[in-house]
């Protein structure tokens, strides 16, 4: 039998050079050797969660009880549930960080959202956001933030503070232009203020490495373009310029290029 046959669908999407996350944590999948299987067995490379897949696993099996003795029991309920959360998260993060440290932080993270409560507050979710990333203290911690309008600016601002975040709630293509620039704008920012993007670039693999990553995904996706390129309408011919900006100043050009944007490969990016 080829080896070919003997994988898995997962393995096979990530022979493809898709990276699999998945979208659920528990502290029983942690500690069982659940989660850790499917990273050795699927390549499966991170995972996302929020509170309603906390609440979930926490109202389920006896895993949390030990924890919950050992809490003052003043404590809020919503602080109880962000103690609990934040040790899964930990013990995530540990499982999953020698494919973060491996793959030069290209993979590896684990998401933990903000309070979906604090949406509509941009003050708040960007303290939130930052106190996560300080009491977790993991370096492939990703905190997750809507994309609503109050969002974006939490968004420009914990990337300003070179924080890793993802973004949940985009809905339209003007949104996803908005995410995109303001994720721009936090990284020029953090060059405005001192820090590194180059530094930021060589933690996703350096710029060299990047790029032949990106020339080995054109040449595996050229054909899975090309037979779904009828079946799926076109974006805006300048949707990609639009949301990364013209990088005709330096700092927006060394933005551009930490994350991922060979602008000599872009005939749209003058």
């Amino acid at each position: 039998m080829s080896t070919a046959e003997n994988l898995t669908p997962m393995r096979m999407l990530s022979a493809l050079g898709q990276s699999i996350w998945i979208d659920f944590l528990s502290r029983e999948s942690n500690r069982n050797g659940h989660l850790q299987g499917l990273i050795d067995d699927d390549s499966v490379v991170g995972a996302t969660s929020n509170p309603s897949i906390f609440q979930k696993a926490m109202a389920s099996g006896t895993a949390y009880e030990e924890q919950l003795r050992e809490l003052d029991p003043q404590l809020a309920i919503k602080d109880v549930f962000w103690t609990l959360a934040e040790q899964d998260i930990r013990d995530a993060c540990d499982l999953f960080r020698p494919i973060f440290d491996g793959g030069g932080g290209r993979d590896g993270y684990v998401s933990l959202e903000v309070d979906p409560r604090l949406a509509y507050d941009t003050l708040a979710t960007f303290r939130e956001a930052m106190h996560l990333h300080e009491i977790v203290q993991r370096p492939n911690l990703m905190v997750k933030i809507p994309a609503t309008k109050p969002g974006l600016g939490a968004i420009e601002d914990v990337i300003a503070k070179g924080k890793s975040i993802n973004v949940t709630l985009i809905f339209s293509l003007r949104r996803y232009e908005d995410v995109a620039e303001s994720y721009v704008r936090g990284l020029e920012r953090l060059v405005a203020e001192g820090g590194e993007l180059l530094r930021l670039a060589d933690r996703h693999g350096g710029r060299q490495t990047a790029r032949r990553a990106r020339r080995s995904r054109r040449a595996q996706g050229q054909a899975r373009r090309r037979q779904r390129a009828a079946r799926i309408p076109a974006l805006q011919g300048d949707l990609r310029r639009t949301a990364l900006g013209v990088p005709r100043v330096q700092g927006r050009y060394a933005a551009a290029r930490a994350v991922g944007v060979d602008v000599g490969q872009e005939p749209r990016l003058p």
